[in-house]
């Protein structure tokens, strides 16, 4: 079974298929897109290692020609060396503007093969074939694009929608199960910020997922994907609504830079800390009962998640110190952190008038629990 969810955005329209076994028929897939009989892949070393040749074996069948690049696994690969790297190599395979490039692999393959494709020759299609949960659900539906600087993620990229995506829940089936609760931290943050009756789904069906029942799977994908196309529609490159998407991620961003973007803290962790966070927040602001971010943190402690900063490994810098770290953050405007908080599960709402003294007591007070 495949599911379809369109992205509508006029001309920059694309579709989102999500089923098992996509990867198997990616030439046919890809087919329709193609000027010429002919891609290139970026990938990384481990993707390459479980799901290359069957890409290339589906390509095949198709008759498609392939070139391949591999890139370093992890979060370090999302810079200006391995970006600068990419694009040379794109230009060496002579890629033209109506070609396909195929981001094969997780979050980092995604955003970096996207914001390549997004300068190369000013605009390169590309097909987002995503192989973490994470990925699934959200870096690679949307056309956010970019590559991280010292100064902070994400702070480099462009809006650059893809041609196609394919979600392919069977690849999941080769994830460490943290990666995959890690993903989960993205799928959980829907629920949160939109959909109370998704998040009441998942308090009851995330066990399953993790144990990787494909049906579960599938529906928690779609969903997520079906929320945040609905969001795109209506707000492309984040003028208003999108900004929602970014639930628990300031407090994210924030905890990844501290760690180094290393693998103490996966993205998808520090979105279920930063969501636990932004709940507590909102509770201490009288937005939201004390119920709220007891249920939430309830639940990811029930799938054996990170819920707090103590479940980091190592030290991290004071409260005042990660305070600072979010003023890097791309959600701020007039020099005003904006944070995401919640009225109730399902009710996330953008706020930019947050004291800060409120932020740092509450990082203060979660340093030392």
């Amino acid at each position: 079974m495949v599911n379809v969810v369109p992205v509508n955005l006029g001309a920059r329209a694309y579709e989102v298929r999500i089923g098992a076994g996509l990867l198997v028929q990616i030439g046919a897939q890809i087919a329709p897109l193609l000027r010429r009989k002919r891609v290139v892949i970026v990938t990384d070393e481990v993707v390459a290692r479980l799901h290359l040749a069957t890409a290339l074996q589906g390509l095949a069948e198709a008759g498609i020609a392939a070139e391949t690049l591999t890139l370093p696994p992890g979060e370090a690969t999302k810079g200006w060396p391995q970006f600068t790297r990419t694009v040379e190599w794109l230009l060496e395979q002579k890629v033209e503007r109506r070609d396909i490039v195929v981001a094969l692999g997780g979050g980092v393959v995604g955003d970096l093969v996207g914001f390549a494709c997004a300068v190369l020759r000013r605009g390169v299609r590309f097909v987002q074939v995503p192989t973490s949960l994470l990925a699934q659900v959200d870096s690679s539906v949307g056309g956010k694009t970019g590559i991280n600087s010292v100064q902070g993620k994400n702070l480099i990229g462009a809006f650059h929608q893809p041609s196609l995506v394919l979600a392919d829940i069977g690849v999941l089936d080769t994830l460490p199960p943290r990666d995959l609760l890690a993903g989960y931290g993205e799928v959980v943050k829907y629920g949160l910020l939109g959909d109370a009756a998704f998040f009441d789904y998942l308090e009851t069906q995330g066990p399953a997922l993790a144990r990787h029942d494909r049906d579960v799977i599938l529906r928690a994908v779609t969903r997520s994907v079906e929320m945040k196309a609905g969001i795109v529609e209506r707000d492309e490159t984040e003028e208003g609504e999108r900004a929602l998407l970014n639930l628990g991620h300031t407090f994210c961003h924030a905890l990844e830079q501290a760690t180094g973007y290393s693998d103490r803290l996966l993205h998808g962790e520090g979105v279920a800390i930063g969501c636990a966070l932004a709940f507590e927040l909102s509770q201490r602001l009288g937005l939201c009962s004390q119920e709220a971010p007891s249920r939430v943190r309830a639940h990811l402690r029930a799938m054996g998640m990170k819920t707090d900063l103590a479940d980091i490994p190592g030290d991290l810098p004071g409260a005042e110190a990660l305070v600072t770290l979010m003023g890097q953050d791309k959600k701020v405007i007039d020099g005003k952190l904006r944070f995401i908080l919640a009225r109730g599960i399902g009710d996330a709402f953008v706020a930019d008038d947050v004291p800060p003294a409120m932020v740092t007591q509450l990082l203060q007070d979660a340093l030392h629990r």
